[in-house]
């Protein structure tokens, strides 16, 4: 019923969209969060976690151009989140580092699922830059404050290397990603571009106390009322440096989103 009513009355979406990033403006008005805002050049010692990911996926049915639009955009985002340093009692917050992203700021057209559907937008294709913050906060004892999943899969499994489900949605300024540090240490987030990657990695300024996994636990296809749905656990470990005993497992999240392309039944 809400899809149909958007789809004959679209200033009813616009109308939302505006009346959320006011609400979340007036929450930041008053909120006492210290967010991070400082960045350094210089490389912290200690290193959590590296991670790179593709930059041109296959998606049927997308103009390419939209993939170099993205690569466009995310070489003006990462000014903004790289080298950036999460001192602790300080939270993260994507949309506070890199604002609402417009045409005078230099990004373009881009791919965007937002509305459960997949569209075009100005600054499109940052979440995959949200996808790499995230994925290595989760190889760290960060708490996730706030993150939300897609509701639907649109991309196979072309040279995926982290579980399924471990990305995040990200849409100014209400969809927002923020990380809270509760530790003593300070932990510094190093991002940039090579010429097929987005690359990045998360460091701390003092030695870990542990080390962090992340593992997948209960994936499966499954149907429902004639359409496919993937789920799956996602569980960060965390473990000793010594012996790689279990110290304590957490669950972080549990996926359940549409599946837009063809899946494989063989």
């Amino acid at each position: 019923m809400k899809k149909v009513l958007l789809r004959y009355f679209p200033f009813l979406y616009k109308w939302r969209v505006q009346q959320l990033i006011w609400k979340r403006c007036l929450r930041n008005l008053i909120s006492r969060v210290n967010y991070a805002r400082s960045r350094k050049p210089d490389e912290f010692d200690f290193v959590c976690k590296k991670h790179k990911s593709v930059l041109r996926r296959v998606l049927a049915n997308s103009d390419p151009i939209l993939q170099e639009n993205k690569i466009n955009n995310l070489r003006i985002a990462l000014k903004q989140t790289d080298g950036i340093v999460i001192y602790p009692g300080e939270t993260f917050s994507f949309w506070k580092l890199i604002g609402k992203t417009t045409k005078a700021k230099g990004y373009i057209e881009g791919l965007m699922l937002s509305n459960g559907e997949v569209r075009t937008g100005t600054g499109g294709g940052l979440c995959q830059l949200a996808n790499m913050l995230f994925w290595l906060a989760l190889h760290t004892p960060l708490e996730i404050k706030e993150r939300h999943h897609h509701s639907f899969d649109i991309f196979p499994d072309d040279r995926r290397v982290v579980p399924f489900g471990t990305g995040t949605s990200v849409f100014y300024n209400y969809v927002d990603l923020q990380f809270y540090n509760p530790t003593n240490a300070a932990f510094q987030f190093k991002l940039f571009l090579s010429d097929e990657f987005l690359e990045g990695k998360i460091s701390a300024d003092t030695e870990p106390e542990f080390v962090y996994k992340v593992e997948e636990r209960n994936h499966r296809f499954y149907r429902h009322e004639d359409r496919w749905y993937r789920g799956n656990e996602i569980w960060r470990l965390e473990l000793s440096k010594e012996d790689n005993r279990l110290i304590r497992e957490e669950l972080m999240i549990t996926n359940h989103s549409e599946v837009k392309y063809m899946k494989s039944t063989s």
